[in-house]
């Protein structure tokens, strides 16, 4: 499937059979009813969903303009969206006969919902994970090795997202009989942006059901952070056909966009292939896929969804960004005022909506997308705030 230029395969002749083996599998169970019956079942039953629409009553009051209500992705079990996607896709892996999962993750939350998940239908797990962000995420890596999975430590590169996918695209090419290549963004060849669409759009969905019934209208902003973009494509595809509603991506500026120390890949991006798709990719000047770098493990790739691309270019989403100064403050903002620790990730997009929130009206209403918890960052953050938190 392409989204205008944007899309598609583009793999080496020792993956086509892979990727179409999932392809074919994708097409025959996506609208098979108890293929459906059971992912519903599972997200409701395990993952806890549908998740709050929380209206943060008190954050709003502080900032004096536009109400806030956080999607609270957080609260899924797994502390994020990640869950929602892990349990499609395995469930299809089971339905091919696959024994064995295959993941790559960066701030480790995907990697912990897909070794989750492997325990829970009996299959194993091996994730791949760039070495820096080994060291950052710790405590993640810790609960896969509990989870039973085994952890890949990537050296090879930055040692970080990038690499990760690029060792577990190796591992699946030799391996792809026996075992099922799980991807944790909306990124990819095809047909994995799409299907993680698929999975993540029941974010949207319960935005929509929520915000009518809480305030008998959609939303006027509907934001989320934006790495590979899973989480924000799943908040924002149900609100595309929607004109009034504005939706907004924030990317990680890092250091600053005067710098070398950023993965501002909607804002500085150029059209190229990585990782199987054409899409918006980070260059340097030969040409070559730049190094990136974000406080941010989960954002700090150097390309995006190839649908992201799109909604850019076709001007349906408006991209922005917020340093890691920025993305710390709105962490640290949110903690002390609503008893709520986001995640990083989800800080970058908070950092923009709490921006915004203070320059509109009292009735404007503002949906950010909570992706996940910030238990993984409290160690990280401390640190980049100059303490060090001993064990």
């Amino acid at each position: 499937m392409e989204f205008g230029q944007f899309g598609g395969a583009y793999l080496p002749p020792y993956l086509l059979t892979a990727i179409k083996e999932v392809e074919d599998a994708y097409n025959k169970f996506k609208d098979d009813p108890a293929f459906i019956e059971e992912f519903k079942d599972l997200l409701n039953t395990y993952a806890g969903r549908p998740s709050n629409l929380y209206f943060a009553k008190r954050l709003t009051e502080c900032l004096g303009g536009a109400k806030v209500y956080l999607k609270r992705e957080d609260l899924n079990h797994t502390g994020s969206h990640k869950i929602n996607n892990v349990i499609g896709q395995a469930l299809l892996a089971k339905r091919m006969g696959k024994k064995k999962l295959i993941a790559e993750t960066g701030a480790g939350q995907h990697g912990v919902a897909t070794a989750t998940v492997a325990a829970l239908l009996g299959l194993e797990c091996e994730i791949h994970m760039g070495a820096v962000d080994v060291e950052k995420q710790a405590l993640n890596v810790y609960k896969m090795q509990l989870l039973g999975a085994t952890v890949v430590s990537v050296q090879e590169g930055l040692r970080t997202l990038k690499e990760a996918v690029d060792s577990a695209l190796i591992k699946w090419s030799t391996e792809h009989e026996s075992m099922f290549y799980l991807i944790g963004s909306a990124v990819g060849p095809h047909p994995y942006p799409m299907m993680v669409r698929d999975f993540q759009k029941v974010i949207g969905i319960e935005i929509k059901e929520q915000i009518l019934k809480l305030e008998n209208r959609l939303p006027d902003y509907v934001i989320a952070c934006v790495g590979g973009g899973s989480n924000a494509i799943g908040a924002f595809f149900d609100f595309i056909p929607d004109p009034t509603v504005k939706l907004i991506g924030v990317e990680a500026l890092g250091k600053g966009l005067d710098t070398n120390l950023h993965a501002a890949t909607m804002t500085l991006g150029q059209t190229g292939v990585i990782h199987g798709m054409k899409t918006k990719v980070l260059l340097d000047d030969k040409g070559e896929i730049s190094p990136v770098y974000s406080i941010s493990a989960g954002l700090d790739y150097p390309g995006v969804g190839p649908e992201h691309a799109y909604l850019d270019e076709i001007k349906r989403v408006t991209y922005f960004g917020a340093t890691d100064e920025e993305a710390v403050q709105a962490f640290e903002y949110l903690t002390l005022i609503e008893g709520i620790i986001p995640a990083i990730e989800s800080s970058h997009a908070l950092a923009y909506a709490i921006s915004l929130a203070k320059t509109l009206p009292k009735d404007q209403i503002i949906v950010v997308n909570l992706s996940g918890r910030g238990d993984k960052d409290v160690k990280h953050i401390a640190r980049f705030r100059g303490f060090e938190i001993v064990d």
